[in-house]
């Protein structure tokens, strides 16, 4: 199983990137997929969760408005497009692949996740 994250780097306050997340190894449209981040000195969190067929999300308040997670199974990838970045948001960010049960909620806590990718770096510089 490899989950490849990329589109991270250096933006300005009030930029943009789009992150993504390419999945191999698992039937991708089985799982519910999450963003998390961890900046240094701080444990990892929540940034956001979609569900296996795309109906469903979940944002941590502090993005919610500012990032949108998407997904396109055919491609067997996840994004993360995040808006109006902010100092704060600065963190190595992490995708996570969860095995979606039916009617299963989307999972904000970190163990609760089966497969993570390696991380790709967001500086957002003041």
């Amino acid at each position: 199983v490899q989950l490849q994250a990329s589109g991270g780097g250096l933006v300005q306050a009030g930029g943009s990137l789009r992150l993504s997340c390419a999945t191999s190894g698992v039937t991708f449209n089985l799982y519910n997929m999450g963003w998390f981040r961890q900046a240094p000195g701080k444990e990892r969190e929540f940034v956001a969760a979609i569900s296996n067929g795309g109906a469903s999300t979940k944002y941590a308040n502090s993005v919610q408005g500012r990032f949108t997670i998407s997904r396109d199974n055919a491609k067997n990838t996840v994004y993360l497009q995040m808006n109006n970045l902010k100092p704060e948001d600065t963190a190595l960010y992490y995708c996570a692949a969860d095995r979606a049960v039916f009617d299963y909620p989307l999972q904000v806590l970190a163990a609760k996740y089966d497969y993570w990718g390696q991380g790709t770096l967001v500086t957002v510089s003041s």
